[in-house]
């Protein structure tokens, strides 16, 4: 297909332009019906604020105009220069139900894309972490293993490990996170003591150092990165009792006799995983290997950070998060919801924010 000449693209401008401004002026449906009919393109931003068709629609609080757009192909995840989706729009005028038919058609589009397609669930993710450059350290698991990472302690006397990417400081762990860790293993452990505890990307170690005061009798601890491996060297984690290191990517033990054999009986009473420089894809490939390696009762759970910074994005991946679990045969999932306050906000000083939505939303999964 041949890329659209100059003179196609301003008649498309055009027709966005007035597609747009139909809507604000809540022209009839009807209308707005025979705008689309003649070409209007769905997909257009406006060059003045960055909303679309959709964010109009949401804004004048048309149930019906709404429907007929997303039906349509309108973009559910299109966001305005304030980073704002038509959902957050719906959210600011507390319409409920405008803002679940979004969602609802977000998580639609995120099943079928991966279903059809076999493509990554990245459409949410991308507008919040990823780089369109699938060699960036960012992105890529290759490119993040033979990055140079940097330990250090921030102005706020905050531990944290940063990843510079195109003269960008990127957080990989960060020490506000200790609270959503803290409230993980309290749900984790609450009315069990596990003992057998697997842990996949140690970080800066915030949920190890926890999961080792509850004194497990085997600790594995599975971590690619070299400095990460360097710097547990260095804090004595090679030397702890019960904790044995897999030094490797997850996918490098996952199916080997090696991780297996570590739980001769009953397998693991308590699995968490937050790898960085993983898409959703992977964390999904993840699930589907859970089952065999959860013993009777035990609890899995990972870092929930799925386009976290937007509020649309966040519940529509925390969804379909939940429909893939449940296809691995994970369907008992408990969501906590911990209130960060400022606390995440409050601490990303110069490097770039990659959670803002002030909801935390924990996802506990228990076996039966």
């Amino acid at each position: 297909m041949s890329e659209p000449d100059e003179d196609d693209l301003d008649a498309l401008t055009v027709l966005g332009e007035h597609l747009i401004n139909s809507i604000l002026f809540e022209e009839p449906l009807e209308s707005i019906k025979r705008i689309i009919a003649t070409g209007a393109p769905l997909w257009y931003q406006n060059e003045s604020e960055g909303i679309s068709c959709l964010h109009a629609a949401a804004y004048i609080q048309d149930l019906d105009l709404v429907k007929l757009l997303l039906q349509d192909g309108a973009l559910w995840n299109a966001t305005d220069y304030l980073r704002n989706t038509a959902g957050d729009i719906a959210l600011s005028f507390n319409n409920e139900e405008i803002y679940t038919i979004i969602r609802d058609a977000g998580i639609r589009a995120e099943l079928v894309l991966a279903l059809l397609s076999r493509t990554p669930l990245n459409s949410a993710t991308s507008m919040i972490l990823q780089s369109p450059d699938d060699t960036s350290a960012a992105v890529s698991t290759d490119a993040f293993l033979s990055s140079k990472l940097r330990f250090t302690v921030d102005d706020k006397g905050q531990e944290i490990c940063m990843l510079n990417v195109e003269d960008e400081e990127i957080g990989v762990m960060m020490g506000w996170e200790a609270g959503i860790m803290r409230e993980t293993v309290a749900n984790l452990c609450l009315d069990r003591e596990p003992k057998k505890i697997l842990n996949v990307g140690f970080g800066l170690g915030i949920i190890d150092t926890l999961f080792q005061s509850l004194s497990p009798a085997l600790h594995v601890i599975i971590e690619a990165h070299p400095d990460v491996l360097k710097h547990m060297r260095k804090l004595g984690w090679y030397e702890k009792p019960g904790v044995k290191i897999l030094e490797g990517k997850w996918q490098d033990f996952i199916n080997a006799e090696q991780l297996g054999s570590l739980v001769p009986e009953g397998g693991f009473d308590l699995i968490y995983t937050d790898p960085f420089a993983e898409d959703f894809a992977m964390l999904r490939r993840f699930f589907s290997h859970l089952r065999p390696l959860l013993g009777p009762r035990a609890r899995f759970s990972f870092f929930n950070g799925l386009g976290a910074t937007n509020a649309l994005t966040y519940d529509v991946m925390c969804r379909v998060a939940e429909v893939n679990l449940a296809d691995a045969g994970l369907n008992d999932v408990k969501w906590i919801d911990v209130d960060l306050s400022q606390r995440a906000r409050d601490h990303f000083g110069d490097t770039r924010k990659y959670f803002t939505v002030p909801i935390y939303r924990l996802p506990i999964i228990n076996c039966p």
